[in-house]
């Protein structure tokens, strides 16, 4: 990963190499601390070219927050320095259906919740990046 790197989806929008990979690392500690066991991933449709690239996979996971389990679907955009490291990484997924999976939201998925999901999201990203 270039150490310019993006990283953007409905809960963090990161900037770094610091941030983006610890994200990632963050998700796999809590899978291995609270969801090894329900834990399942599959991917399809993987694409890319010297500059871009895209992936589609589904997470089937233990939202963390609530316990809940959720099933994710995900379209992964990327984009590609000239040296083939990651220099953007775009996520897309149908928030309100996530949000009901996870949260048990009943009404609007707007900015609103979005903002209650982003929120934590980040600060527990910087909680985590300073251990």
């Amino acid at each position: 990963m270039h150490p310019t790197s993006t990283f953007e989806d409905e809960a963090f929008s990161l900037r770094g190499h610091t941030q983006v990979t610890g994200m990632w690392h963050m998700l796999c500690d809590t899978t291995r601390a609270r969801g090894r066991d329900v834990w399942k991933l599959t991917y399809s449709d993987i694409l890319a070219d010297a500059d871009t690239g895209q992936a589609h996979w589904e997470a089937h996971y233990r939202f963390s927050a609530t316990g809940r389990m959720v099933h994710k679907v995900i379209d992964g955009r990327f984009t590609f320095n000239p040296q083939g490291l990651i220099a953007t990484h775009s996520d897309r997924f149908n928030f309100w259906a996530w949000s009901r999976w996870a949260r048990r939201a009943c009404c609007g998925a707007g900015r609103l919740l979005r903002h209650k999901v982003r929120a934590p999201a980040a600060a527990n990203l910087q909680k985590y990046l300073k251990k």
